[in-house]
């Protein structure tokens, strides 16, 4: 098998030369400080976290290095707040929810700008963001006014019962740095349309566009239902999850992040709603649209840089075809153009989030390397400025290669192969994930059953990252529990009562 020449990618830079302060002004940037009852404030420490755009590795802004104290400040607001937020009738909640949509939609622009300077975004994908952050809170704005719970009735002699849904009260929020301004409107819109009142931390290397929306939103909406409290998780991820205040938090990020957090609610015993990692497998089946498959990869699995928990980023293919299937997809990768986000348009593939992200990812296409494994095409870094990483396919990887189980969270796709239909759901069911999955199959019988068999919250036909604000999103085993988007995010955000009223005396 000839494959294309492993070093051709290059980074396409940007011909303007201006730093990330200059493609990034302050007028753009939110204040600095936390955001707590309606009104930017200052920490209690003078300890400040710069935030770096890593494309540049420029420093383009610094924020607060939160404290305990600030996440009780932000808690006591969130607390007083919800009792008269929670109160509200539906209609009234989605209204605040559609104007929230309006004022991002308004300043679609500057969310733009900011997203893609802090992560290093593509301009498509910081613009798919933005709209997908629009339509989430439209979305929870009209499925705020459909929660209902089951009938009442008289179930006991002389009682008739109601059933009531609740907000559960005060939530803390955290979010990562892969889809900072996204991922804060997955939990804001459901907690909110919920009647709960939110303390968000987001993650301290993309804290910008969360801080942008509060700015914005300040004195539109009522004070105290949103709070964001900057800084790291040791500390104020920490105190979000031990606070006896806050009745449920909500994670999304890493395995280990998402046991740190629940190991600590446990001992106040509440709620926990945890996003975790991925290691998506994507099973092809010889009868497989082999092209479609190949280009369905390329989208999804260098989809933000591979930085996403749902990537494509595992494929087990037939043997019968893998040869076939591993040309066409080298063949699509070869095309991804690799660049700043402000050198074009066309740039589809960023940089990584970090330096100790970056490093991580090298290592372990240097273990892939060490072990032998054929580098199909990508395998590198690309030099800086920058965190860039070549795409990257890594071809005939054995069964149970370490590469292949552990998430990588870049622009690396593995290729596997298979025998029959029951090593392949074996196979892909081996992971410690759970999150998603796709099958490619022009056969029917297998697009039905394959599915059903595979132990992954999401699995798409014929098709992989397709997402939706009415279908719900979430995992299982390592994947963690709870479901984001949809009418079942609302439930995991309140809870239900039952009132007996004894009419029989």
């Amino acid at each position: 098998m000839t494959f294309t020449d492993t070093n051709q990618f290059t980074v396409r830079r940007s011909t303007s030369g201006n730093s990330s302060l200059e493609r990034t002004p302050a007028s753009v940037l939110p204040p600095a400080g936390h955001f707590i009852n309606g009104t930017f404030v200052p920490g209690s420490s003078t300890e400040l976290i710069d935030v770096v755009d890593p494309t540049t590795e420029q420093v383009i802004a610094s924020v607060q290095a939160g404290t305990a104290a600030d996440v009780d400040v932000a808690v006591a607001a969130a607390v007083a707040a919800q009792k008269s937020w929670g109160a509200t009738t539906p209609k009234e909640r989605s209204e605040v929810l559609s104007l929230i949509a309006n004022i991002i939609e308004a300043n679609r622009e500057a969310f733009e700008t900011i997203e893609s300077a802090n992560t290093g975004k593509p301009r498509t994908v910081a613009e798919d963001d933005v709209s997908s952050t629009i339509d989430t809170f439209r979305f929870m704005a009209g499925a705020s006014r459909t929660l209902t719970s089951m009938a009442g009735g008289d179930y006991a002699t002389g009682h008739t019962s109601v059933i009531l849904r609740e907000p559960v009260g005060v939530v803390g929020v955290i979010t990562p740095w892969n889809y900072p301004l996204l991922m804060a409107a997955w939990k804001i819109a459901p907690i909110l349309a919920a009647g709960n009142s939110i303390v968000l931390k987001p993650s301290e290397q993309t804290p910008l566009s969360t801080l942008k929306l509060a700015e914005l939103v300040a004195g539109h909406i009522p004070d105290g239902i949103l709070n964001v409290v900057t800084g790291q998780g040791r500390t104020v991820g920490q105190r979000l999850s031990e606070h006896p205040d806050i009745a449920l938090v909500a994670l999304t990020g890493s395995v280990v992040s998402g046991q740190a957090v629940a190991e600590t609610a446990a001992k106040s015993v509440k709620r926990v709603h945890l996003e975790l990692g991925g290691k998506a497998p994507v099973v092809v089946f010889p009868d497989a649209d082999l092209r479609a498959a190949a280009a369905g990869v390329r989208n999804a699995g260098y989809w933000n840089a591979g930085q996403d928990c749902g990537a494509a980023c595992r494929v087990l293919v037939h043997e019968s075809v893998a040869e076939e299937f591993t040309e066409h997809l080298v063949r699509e990768v070869s095309t991804l153009v690799v660049g700043d986000p402000e050198a074009g348009d066309d740039v589809e593939i960023g940089p990584m989030i970090s330096r100790p992200h970056f490093e991580r990812v090298k290592e372990s296409l240097a273990e892939a390397k060490s072990a032998g494994l054929t580098i199909a095409i990508g395998g590198s870094a690309l030099e800086g400025p920058g965190y860039f990483i070549e795409p990257t396919v890594i071809s005939n990887v054995p069964a149970g290669a370490r590469i292949a189980t552990h998430e990588i969270f870049g622009p690396v796709v593995t290729v596997e192969t298979f025998s029959s239909t029951e090593e392949a759901v074996t196979r892909a069911n081996e992971s410690p994930y759970g999150l998603s999955a796709s099958v490619w199959t022009k056969d029917s019988s297998l697009s039905l059953r394959i599915p059903k068999q595979l132990d992954f919250g999401t699995v798409w036909v014929n098709s992989h990252l397709v997402l939706a604000c009415e279908v719900p999103w979430g995992g299982f085993k390592g994947s963690g529990y709870g479901r984001d988007l949809s009418l079942y995010a609302l439930d995991d955000y309140s809870r239900t009562k039952h009132v007996m009223i004894n009419h029989g005396a």
